[in-house]
């Protein structure tokens, strides 16, 4: 038989539970003010920081922003309040300064007239300090995802500034490619290697097939692989969770690749 709990149990069960409701309350109306948030720019010099703000920023990840940024620019934007103070982004915004004082042209290349992009969120947060620490966990929370193409796409243009596939350490003076892919999308070096292995599309798409027996294997392989995608589809026409139903929609669009490269041979 269950032990009753004492009246003692069952206020601190009730204030954990009003705890829990305010805290995604507060999440709510976090989300509710970066969703309303509007597109601007300020001047670097017009970005402040909170008072109450007391985050320690990693010089080395600075560091590497502020080298990422001066090829890419600010992919991210900062989001700030009302009055220009900091809500999300303090290492971007120490590395656009870093920027400024270490790389003059780069700086003026990517903000022009010293205008920075941000995100402003119409609240004061100085007045209310608990939303504004809501509104950082919240975006830090909700980083954008990027996708492969996308990902393929900044590493090209990493390459051509000079970053390196490098296995171990680099050297000195030597710029790494995927440890750099990691900070700017924040993703794990496992992720970003999987991204920029992901080339089955590219591949089924961009075929070329000719009398060699290499071609007439490629051609059976895609037969198999058309089969397969088509024995999914039948299997999962009705997918019955999220995960499931995104894989489906991927296995169609590459469907659709195989069987648009297998007619172009025939053709």
């Amino acid at each position: 038989m269950a032990r009753r709990r004492s009246a003692a149990e069952l206020l601190d069960a009730a204030d954990s539970a009003g705890t829990a409701i305010q805290a995604k309350d507060r999440e709510a109306e976090a989300r509710s003010e970066l969703e309303q948030s509007r597109s601007s720019a300020l001047p670097l010099g017009k970005i402040l920081d909170r008072a109450s703000d007391t985050r320690g920023l990693s010089s080395q990840h600075v560091s590497e922003l502020a080298e990422s940024i001066s090829v890419l620019g600010l992919l991210e934007p900062l989001v700030v309040d009302r009055r220009g103070r900091l809500l999300a982004g303090g290492h971007r915004k120490a590395a656009v300064f870093v920027l400024k004082e270490a790389n003059p042209n780069a700086y003026a290349k990517h903000f022009l007239d010293d205008l920075v992009p941000v995100r402003v969120v119409d609240f004061d947060a100085e007045a209310n300090p608990d939303l504004a620490l809501q509104v950082e966990v919240t975006e830090n929370e909700k980083r954008r995802d990027y996708t492969s193409g996308e990902v393929r796409a900044l590493a090209e243009r990493l390459r051509d500034a000079g970053y390196a596939e490098v296995k171990g350490r680099p050297a000195k003076g030597e710029k790494a490619l995927r440890p750099a892919l990691e900070t700017i999308i924040g993703k794990s070096i496992r992720t970003v290697r999987r991204y920029l292995n992901e080339t089955i599309e590219e591949s089924v798409t961009d075929v070329r097939l000719s009398e060699k027996e290499d071609d007439k294997a490629v051609m059976t392989s895609l037969r198999r692989l058309q089969t397969e995608l088509n024995r999914w589809q039948k299997a999962y026409s009705e997918p019955a969770t999220p995960e499931l139903e995104s894989i489906t929609k991927d296995v169609a669009r590459l469907l659709k690749r195989v069987d648009t490269a297998l007619k172009k041979e025939k053709g």
